[in-house]
């Protein structure tokens, strides 16, 4: 059987934790459409990516937590490695001269968490709706003072078992941090299961508090504020 050609390589590495912004029209990227915008940014920045070994090799990326699609943030994280021991700033302004509009570096440093200890983001929420204002904040503290918040998920076909639907109650997961009214938006500073256990994005809570107050959503803006560990201390 024919060997790839890099099997017997060994090639040193150095491991990268790069912070970086995905805001404005940039926010509206797919997460597969990002890894390629960033993998062609890195090419064009003729940065010494490293790439793993085997029989299709390619350049080593990996975004311990995504972003969900529409949501600004400046503490995004992308682990990258490369084949010469760059300086930090040296590697962040050499990654931002090739980044589109809406993208940019933030940060570079040696990893120090597991994207495993990941366990939940917190989020900003600016949302109005079709409904006064004052009313909509007095249907959102009943809401979240309710003794469950339930959302349907789907349910994957397994052999014996037909796709299907369940209830979960997701409020034992959520924690709300604030919630007022500011220009006659709702604002809700919210943290939210996140990692590899379990996952919920902002896009379900406002959907299950929409069917809750029989009202439509008029305007919607969202962005991460920051990435939590199990022990409550932030990633990096």
């Amino acid at each position: 059987m024919a060997q790839p050609k890099n099997q017997n390589l060994i090639i040193e590495r150095w491991d990268y934790r790069l912070t970086f912004a995905k805001e404005g029209r940039a926010r509206y990227i797919s997460h597969l459409d990002l890894m390629r915008t960033m993998q062609r940014a890195i090419k064009r920045a003729r940065v010494p990516i490293w790439y793993t070994q085997g029989f299709n090799p390619h350049a080593y990326l990996m975004f311990p937590l995504a972003l969900p699609l529409g949501t600004d943030s400046e503490i995004e994280t992308l682990d990258i490695a490369l084949t010469e021991d760059w300086d930090f700033d040296r590697l962040v302004k050499q990654l931002n001269g090739s980044m589109p509009e809406g993208l940019y570096f933030v940060s570079a440093a040696r990893p120090v968490r597991s994207h495993k200890d990941i366990a939940a983001a917190r989020y900003e929420i600016e949302v109005s709706f079709d409904k006064p204002a004052e009313e909509i904040k007095a249907l959102f503290d009943s809401f979240v003072s309710g003794e469950t918040i339930e959302i349907e998920k789907r349910l994957k076909p397994k052999k014996g078992r037909k796709p299907g639907v369940k209830l979960v109650d997701i409020k034992p997961l959520m924690t709300l941090n604030s919630c007022s009214l500011r220009d006659d938006k709702l604002f809700i500073d919210i943290t939210l299961p996140a990692g590899v256990e379990n996952n919920i994005n902002t896009g379900v809570v406002i959907d299950a508090f929409c069917t809750f107050a029989k009202a439509e959503i008029a305007e919607i803006y969202t962005k991460r504020t920051n990435i939590l560990c199990k022990d409550g201390e932030n990633f990096t």
